[in-house]
């Protein structure tokens, strides 16, 4: 026996269906561009973590800064 939908199920399940169709639209786009970023702010963290641990407190927080707040964040924007 099946269960009879009413209106407000109906609209609930349409509802659903609409913010995993959202979801599933954002996609980021790989192009060079992305990848450069991506790839210079890993080595800026990289090479910033290196410097601290050799005791730099000038460049190594000035390259994590820029590689975890611009260049990561940018290659996922852009």
């Amino acid at each position: 026996m099946a269960a009879k939908t009413t209106g407000a199920t109906r609209k609930a399940k349409e509802g659903r269906a609409k913010e995993t169709a959202g979801r599933d639209a954002i996609r980021i786009r790989w192009e060079r561009r992305n990848i450069a970023l991506l790839g210079s702010g890993l080595g800026a963290i990289l090479i910033g973590f290196v410097l601290l641990a050799q005791g730099s407190i000038t460049a190594a927080p000035i390259l994590l800064v820029a590689g975890y707040c611009l260049l990561v964040p940018l290659a996922f924007i852009l």
